[in-house]
C-alpha cells in the first residue's frame, strides 16, 4: 500500500510512519517543520527513517496547492492519513485565523484531491476537545458536540463535518479519530506531561491551573498508533471513533506519578483556570472496540515511567 501521511514528522506522525514502514508499505510523509515548537525536534523524530528508501519525506505545507497537485499527479495513494494541524487549545485563542486556515482549509485541500483522484481511504485526526465541557461522561461519539469552547476545538468539529459532506456527496470512505491526550516518547514539548517532567527536572515551578482536580483521559502512543492502523484497515463509509484509554486521572495525581517516576518533587505554582480548558476528558471507546477492534493496553501508571525513562535518556 502507498500512504500519504501529513504531519509525518510530528509526535504521532513519526511513530505512525515507523509503523507503516515496519508493515512493509511505502509512504510519502509531508510536514512543514513550522516553529510552533523547535523544528529540530521534528528532524530528530525522523532520524530513524529519513534514509529509508520506502519513505519520501517532504518539507512542505498542506496549503501549498501546487505541491499537492504535483503529489497527486505523480502518485496513486491507497490511503491518506491526515495528522497535520495547528495543535493546542491555548494558542488557538490568540491565533484563531491561522487555526482556521491550516486546519479547515488544509483538510479541504486534501479531501478535494482525494475525491478527484479516487483515493479509497481517508483517515484524519480529530480531537477530544470537540466535546467541550460536556457534562455527560464518558464522552460518546453520539453525544452532541455543538458547543466547542476554543477555536482549535471548533476547527476540529468543522473538519469532521466537511468529512461527512465529502462522504455524502462522493461516497468517499472517511474516518475521523478523536484522540484523547496522547503521550509517550517524543511527545510535543508544549504538552503537560512533557512540560511538567522538564520543569521538575530543572527544579522550576509547575503552573497548575485550577485546584488540581481537572481530569484527563491520557492515551499512550502505541495504543493510538494501533488505533490509527485499525481505522485504516476498517475505513469503509463514514465513521467517528474515540481513541482514548477510557480511564481518567486527576491533575494532582498525574504530577505525583511524574514525581515518583523521576525521583524528584515538583514545585507547584497555582493559577486560575484558563479560558478554553475543559474540566474533564473521558472516552467511551465501546464503538471503536466493537467496530475496529481497538484495545488500549498501556495504563498510565506504566506509561509515565516509560516516558520519564525516554526523557532522561534524551535530555541529560
Amino acid at each position: 500500500m502507498k500512504y500519504l501521511l501529513t504531519g509525518g514528522a510530528g509526535f504521532i506522525g513519526s511513530h505512525f510512519c515507523e509503523n507503516v514502514l515496519r508493515n512493509g508499505h511505502t509512504v510519502i510523509a509531508i510536514d512543514n517543520f513550522n516553529d510552533y515548537y523547535n523544528p529540530e525536534i521534528k528532524r530528530q523524530n525522523c532520524a530513524a527513517f529519513k534514509d529509508n528508501p520506502q519513505v519520501e519525506l517532504i518539507d512542505g505545507d498542506i496549503l501549498d496547492t501546487s505541491l499537492l497537485d504535483k503529489l497527486f499527479e505523480k502518485n496513486d495513494f491507497d490511503v491518506i492519513v491526515h495528522l497535520a494541524a495547528r495543535a493546542g487549545v491555548r494558542p488557538s485563542l490568540s491565533q484563531p485565523l491561522l487555526y482556521e486556515r491550516v486546519n479547515i482549509q488544509g483538510t479541504m485541500e486534501l479531501l478535494q484531491r482525494a475525491q478527484q483522484s479516487g483515493t479509497p481511504k481517508f483517515v484524519m485526526a480529530s480531537s477530544s476537545s470537540v466535546y467541550g465541557n460536556n457534562k455527560k461522561v464518558p464522552f460518546s461519539e453520539d453525544d452532541p458536540v455543538d458547543n466547542p469552547i476554543s477555536p482549535y476545538a471548533a476547527t476540529k468539529k468543522a473538519c469532521e463535518l466537511i468529512g461527512y459532506t465529502y462522504h455524502h456527496l462522493y461516497n468517499m470512505n472517511v474516518t475521523c479519530l478523536r484522540f484523547f491526550t496522547v503521550y509517550g516518547p517524543r511527545q510535543r514539548p508544549d504538552m503537560a506531561i512533557h512540560k511538567f517532567t522538564k520543569l521538575i527536572a530543572n527544579g522550576e515551578p509547575i503552573p497548575v491551573y485550577g485546584d488540581g482536580t481537572t481530569r484527563r483521559d491520557y492515551t499512550y502512543i502505541t495504543d493510538i498508533i494501533d488505533g490509527i492502523e485499525k481505522s485504516v484497515q476498517h475505513c469503509d463509509g463514514y465513521h467517528i471513533y474515540n481513541l482514548g484509554e477510557s480511564r481518567t486521572i486527576q491533575l494532582h495525581e498525574l504530577i505525583s506519578l511524574i514525581e515518583e517516576s523521576y525521583g524528584k518533587k515538583a514545585i507547584i505554582d497555582r493559577l486560575p483556570m484558563q479560558p478554553g480548558d475543559v474540566e474533564c476528558t473521558y472516552a467511551d471507546i465501546s464503538k471503536a472496540q466493537a467496530e475496529i477492534g481497538y484495545a488500549p493496553k498501556v495504563d498510565i501508571r506504566d506509561g509515565i515511567p516509560e516516558f520519564v525513562k525516554w526523557y532522561k535518556k534524551h535530555h541529560h
